[in-house]
């Protein structure tokens, strides 16, 4: 194995910490425990993908993102843990196609469907109740 010398720390496994300060790097200063869309477009072009990417609804689900175009500190780090090692953008975009991979799966698939079918239910009824107010 690979000699450490003492007091180093070994490069490997999950950093809660620097997961954290990734997160924070997308929030805003209004609402620092949540990445909303400015944060969200900056994110997308860090791993170099466009929001509208099917990636980033597979990145919402695993994360269980309960409103779309936003992440939550908990959900951004309950996703990055299961996806193992990633608190860095650079294992993020190495994990970009094992995400793309999980709807190869049908029964992956089919929850991420009704996942996104969920959003948009919601995304529709909350555009009718707005339209309907705003009349």
């Amino acid at each position: 194995g690979r000699r450490i010398k003492s007091g180093d720390i070994p490069e490997q496994g999950f950093s809660h910490k620097k997961c954290t300060a990734l997160f924070y790097e997308y929030s805003s200063a209004d609402d620092p425990e949540v990445i909303g869309p400015d944060g969200m477009e900056k994110f997308c072009e860090d791993i170099g993908v466009e929001p509208e990417n099917v990636v980033m609804l597979v990145l919402a689900w695993k994360m269980g993102a309960r409103q779309m175009g936003f992440f939550r500190l908990s959900e951004w780090i309950k996703g990055l843990t299961d996806l193992p090692k990633c608190d860095t953008i650079q294992d993020i975009q190495c994990k970009l196609d094992y995400l793309r991979s999980l709807l190869a799966d049908s029964s992956i698939f089919k929850s991420i469907y009704r996942y996104a079918y969920d959003f948009a239910r919601v995304s529709s009824l909350f555009t009718r109740i707005t339209c309907f107010c705003m009349q």
